[in-house]
């Protein structure tokens, strides 16, 4: 199981992730805003519940990988640090753009539960970054990697579900004054380059030796 510097490390950069405001987030606000608090949560727990599928999938994959040679998963773990590298300069080199939230259709909370879970399941982008940020942070030394993945996965959303909600109780609030005019959300691609190349770069000259 991973180390306790090895899981509070983990915890800063998944925090440090979630508090950026980023697609799921902005589709849970406004789930907030056109539903209530209630249907923002229904839709972070959809969120994460997806997000789970993508890192049941990682958790297999990886644990092959090391069955298979520990070579390639040192590999796999410095594809994925030049992944974070290239997501940060991505994001620090985007245009500007208005952002909007999207114009909901009124459900019910189950429908907007389903509608999460599809919306974080069906996106190619969360699998990517499940297969890229958590092999950085296993240890094939220090027991099973899928027990790792899992238990790396598992805080992952845990901690999610708490930042996402925070946001859905929030909305309600203050959330309309965002429509249509997301400053934060425009702003925030500094904050969320900058994380992403900090920690593609930390891993990478880390070391990755199994």
């Amino acid at each position: 199981m991973p180390e306790l510097s090895t899981l509070l490390a983990f915890a800063a950069a998944a925090l440090a992730l979630l508090l950026t405001p980023g697609p799921s987030v902005l589709y849970i606000v406004a789930r907030s805003i056109q539903g209530g608090r209630r249907a923002g949560f229904a839709s972070a727990l959809g969120v994460q519940v997806g997000g789970l599928v993508h890192v049941l999938a990682a958790a297999v994959g990886l644990s092959a990988l090391v069955l298979s040679s520990a070579v390639l998963f040192s590999a796999v773990k410095l594809a994925g640090a030049g992944y974070l590298i290239y997501l940060g300069i991505k994001t620090l080199l985007g245009r500007d753009a208005k952002v909007e939230l999207p114009t909901m259709t009124p459900r019910s909370l189950g429908q907007i539960f389903r509608q999460g879970v599809l919306v974080n399941v069906l996106n190619p982008k969360t699998a990517l970054f499940f297969l890229a940020f958590l092999p950085q942070f296993v240890r094939p030394d220090h027991g099973s990697v899928a027990g790792q993945t899992l238990l790396l996965g598992g805080f992952f959303l845990v901690l999610a579900t708490l930042s996402d909600s925070m946001f859905a109780l929030l909305a309600g609030s203050v959330g309309r004054k965002l429509r249509g005019n997301l400053v934060f959300a425009r702003r925030q691609k500094y904050l969320t380059g900058g994380v992403y190349m900090a920690l593609g770069v930390g891993t990478a000259t880390v070391g990755h030796g199994p």
